[in-house]
């Protein structure tokens, strides 16, 4: 009797899963692999299309943004920028966002990466403690941006406070092996007095009027700079998924010491590829793919090169080891 039920409930179960499986015509399911920056999703080496389940919470949370000062954010699963998200083309998406109990503010996701109202925000935005879904399919291979666009107070304050990410749509045929990926964003803050020491918070006035204090990657000051450095060996091919929220301002890409082989424009797959290039635009709410060979070991400085920013904190360090090439790079004659 004991083994009979057994059957029956995992028959029941099976059932279930079939049912979902057939629902969205997608061969199986899977939970997403979601990475915090500067840490990139694994490849995808299925040949098949599925169903990919993805988890957020919107969390309004104080941490640091540059030494003791603390910021008061809202977020996407507790970091800014929020998690990196990696499908395939041909993938149902099952988009599920929760709003902490504890914020006060309504909050849901525009993916750039939809094709629907909204990009998803028209039927997802969920107030405090509440939750919603939502699926489309994953139609166009891209690098996409994602970000909140509730109305309340307004969406700049959703995007200003850091509420965005990076959403990858690889192609068909999956993109060509490198060595080493990375995710980097660039955003800006305007900040003022929380009225308490150390403590900051927007400062929608100076968002009006561009006037930005900190061009930020990855969130704070120093988070690509010492022990957060990026690292590589020489020899290593690099590609660098790059993501630039804005608000205002377009993005002048470099890497110091280095040449891109490779740029994807505008996070464009299968469109335009650049090769040689030194320096490369990325629009506000705009992303690039960058991929370049490291041929000898150094420090190589990731910035935006409308320089002034770098003062602002929109600096990194690329640390690559190995062994010297005098007949590339070499002191003295």
């Amino acid at each position: 009797m004991f083994i009979k039920k057994c059957l029956c409930g995992l028959g029941a179960v099976l059932f279930t899963i079939m049912f979902v499986l057939l629902s969205t015509g997608s061969s199986f399911a899977e939970n997403a692999v979601l990475t915090t920056a500067p840490n990139v999703p694994a490849p995808i080496k299925r040949n098949a299309a599925a169903t990919v389940v993805v988890n957020f919470e919107a969390k309004e949370i104080t941490q640091t943004i540059d030494g003791e000062k603390k910021y008061q954010f809202w977020t996407f699963n507790g970091t800014t920028p929020g998690p990196m998200i990696r499908v395939r083309v041909g993938d149902s998406v099952q988009f599920h966002l929760a709003n902490h109990k504890d914020n006060k503010w309504p909050h849901n996701i525009d993916i750039h990466a939809v094709n629907g109202p909204g990009g998803g925000a028209h039927v997802n935005e969920v107030k405090p403690g509440e939750a919603s879904v939502f699926t489309f399919k994953a139609l166009n291979p891209g690098l996409y941006i994602y970000h909140c666009a509730a109305g309340a107070p307004s969406i700049p304050h959703h995007i200003s406070n850091g509420m965005y990410g990076l959403f990858l749509v690889e192609p068909e045929e999956g993109l060509s092996e490198v060595e080493k990926e990375f995710y980097v964003f660039q955003s800006e803050f305007f900040t003022k007095s929380a009225g308490k020491a150390n403590l900051l918070e927007l400062d929608f006035a100076k968002g009006m009027s561009d006037q930005p204090d900190y061009v930020l990657f990855n969130g704070k000051t120093g988070a690509l700079m010492g022990d957060n450095a990026i690292k590589a060996d020489a020899g290593d091919r690099v590609r660098i998924y790059f993501g630039n929220i804005g608000p205002n301002n377009i993005s002048s890409f470099h890497v110091i010491g280095e040449i891109f082989d490779k740029v994807y424009m505008e996070g464009a797959i299968g469109g335009a590829v650049n090769h040689n290039v030194q320096t490369t635009m990325v629009p506000s709410a705009g992303a690039t793919i960058v991929e370049m060979k490291v041929d000898v070991p150094g420090n190589y400085i990731l910035v935006d090169h409308s320089i002034f920013r770098v003062a602002k904190g929109a600096i990194g360090i690329l640390a690559v080891g190995g062994k010297e090439d005098p007949s590339i790079f070499k002191k003295g004659n």
